[in-house]
C-alpha cells in the first residue's frame, strides 16, 4: 500500500493466533497492579498552565521540535506552528490532560527520528490540508486511554488486560505504545491517502489495527507489537 509498509494491508497473518478473554483471566499479580494504579495516577493530572513544571515542560517540547528557534512565550502564535489550535497550547489539553504532553516529550526524546519526521510531514506523499502534529497526539493518547479501558478500575477488555501485562513487563510500555500509535496513525493517513476531513476515520482504523496486535499470543512485550517496527530512533 505505502511501499516497504504494504504489511498494513493485514496483520503478518499472525491475527490467527490471538489470545482469548479466558486465557487472560488471571487475577494481576501485585507488581502490574501498582503499575497500572500509578499509570492512572498520570491520567487524572490535567495540565496547569500555572504549574512551573507544566510550563517547563511544554517549552522542553518547543526545544525538541524547534531547538533553533526562540520560543517568545508559552502564549505566541508560534505554537500553531507545531500543530496547535491557537497561541494557548493549553487550552488543547483540557480534553486529556498532561499525559498527552507527557506522551509527545517521551517521543521526541526516545524516537527523535519519527518525532521530526512525522512534525514535518517527511515522507510520502501528502495532502494538501494535512493533520495539525500536536492535536492528532492528543487524539492519539485520548484513543488509547479508551481502548485500553485505563479510565475503568481494571481494564475488561482484551486489549486492555493484555496491555497490563505489558506494563508490567516495561513501566514506559503507554509511552512507547503511544509512539507506535502516532507512527501506525500516520502510515494509515498516507495508505488512505486521507485529508484533514478523513482525521476521524484514520484514527479509527488505527484503533482496529492496535486492538488486533494486543489481542496477539506472541506479543509479550511492547516492542513485541507489529506497530513497533515503524519507530525510527
Amino acid at each position: 500500500m505505502v511501499g516497504p509498509r504494504a504489511w498494513l494491508a493485514g496483520l503478518f497473518n499472525r491475527s490467527a493466533n490471538k489470545r482469548t478473554e479466558k486465557s487472560l483471566d488471571k487475577p494481576l499479580t501485585p507488581f502490574q497492579e501498582q503499575r497500572l494504579k500509578k499509570l492512572q495516577e498520570r491520567l487524572q493530572t490535567p495540565f496547569d498552565e500555572t504549574r512551573p513544571d507544566h510550563q517547563e515542560a511544554l517549552r522542553s517540547l518547543w526545544n525538541a521540535a524547534f531547538p533553533d528557534v526562540a520560543l517568545a512565550g508559552l502564549i505566541s502564535e508560534q505554537w500553531k506552528e507545531m500543530g496547535w489550535q491557537g497561541p494557548n497550547p493549553s487550552t488543547d489539553f483540557r480534553g486529556c490532560g498532561f499525559i498527552a504532553l507527557e506522551n509527545l516529550l517521551f517521543f521526541a526524546r526516545t524516537y527523535p527520528v519519527s518525532f521530526r519526521r512525522l512534525l514535518f510531514k517527511q515522507g510520502g506523499k501528502r495532502a494538501t490540508w494535512e493533520y495539525p502534529f500536536a492535536v492528532a497526539g492528543i487524539n492519539v493518547s485520548f484513543m488509547l486511554i479508551q481502548m485500553l479501558d485505563l479510565q475503568s478500575e481494571k481494564p475488561k477488555c482484551l486489549p486492555g488486560k493484555n496491555f497490563v501485562r505489558l506494563l508490567g513487563e516495561d513501566e514506559a510500555a503507554f509511552d512507547v505504545l503511544f509512539c507506535a500509535a502516532f507512527e501506525l496513525m500516520d502510515a494509515q493517513w498516507l495508505a488512505m491517502q486521507a485529508s484533514y476531513m478523513e482525521f476521524n476515520e484514520v484514527l479509527k482504523v488505527t484503533r482496529e489495527q492496535l486492538e488486533r496486535e494486543l489481542s496477539l499470543e506472541d506479543v509479550h512485550r511492547i516492542k513485541d507489537l507489529p506497530a513497533y517496527n515503524l519507530l525510527y530512533q
